[in-house]
């Protein structure tokens, strides 16, 4: 009995040493560094030296801790104040503080595409986009599947940003001469753009051009689209 009430009280005293917000930076570290698949309640107890017990009064399960780290992802955008310029101009603004938040956790960007409108963060992004598509003469059944489209774009981009291989830089640099070679080596007759664009193909991107290209392009397909969508004077 003595023992049931002492781990009783050592469990109430855990529990009030617990910050939520640490033990979401700690989900997200294990997610970074190891995926989704990686990170239960069991070990982001274990690294607060708490049972899961003592978790299950802040979430009610694996996926309530996800909903919180998702969650903490979009309130990490800093959406830069709307302003006089063209709509497509502030919507190249809102990406690209999108995309600062989640370049560091590609791992956890996932998360994201089924609980955008799960939270406060998350709907206030979600009204931001929205509201410059409408802006830009989209309806509002277009505005809606543009902005599910854009989301998977920048997750996208997130998921597959350069830089991620765990290669030297003289590997990296081995494994792009190989790849120059393969490419030059192939018939100009059939391939005549893949070999004429071998060396761009083959170097390594920057990572500030990779997602400012990224954004550009979402953003100017999306004028693209607005534009068709416009009727014809006359």
């Amino acid at each position: 009995m003595y023992t049931i009430e002492l781990i009783g009280r050592q469990e109430m005293a855990a529990h009030k040493r617990l910050n939520r917000d640490e033990l979401i930076a700690t989900a997200l570290a294990v997610i970074d560094t190891d995926g989704l698949d990686a990170v239960t309640i069991r070990q982001v107890a274990q690294q607060h030296n708490v049972t899961p017990m003592a978790l299950y009064r802040h979430f009610p399960d694996k996926d309530g801790l996800l909903d919180a780290v998702a969650e903490s992802l979009l309130a990490a955008v800093e959406l830069p104040a709307p302003d006089d310029r063209p709509w497509y101009e502030q919507l190249e603004d809102v990406l690209s503080a999108i995309l600062t938040a989640l370049v560091p956790h590609p791992n956890a960007a996932v998360l994201l595409l089924t609980r955008i409108f799960e939270s406060e963060p998350g709907l206030d992004l979600a009204e931001r986009v929205l509201a410059q598509l409408d802006a830009g003469g989209m309806d509002v059944e277009q505005s809606a599947d543009s902005s599910c489209h854009v989301l998977v774009s920048l997750i996208t981009l997130v998921i597959g940003k350069p830089g991620q291989s765990s290669d030297s830089t003289e590997e990296q640099e081995a494994a792009a001469r190989v790849r120059w070679a393969q490419l030059t080596s192939l018939s100009p007759h059939r391939y005549p753009h893949v070999v004429a664009a071998a060396a761009p193909l083959s170097a390594s991107v920057s990572a500030e051009l990779y997602y400012r290209r990224g954004v550009e392009l979402i953003v100017t397909g999306l004028r693209g689209l607005q534009s068709v969508s416009q009727p014809v004077a006359g």
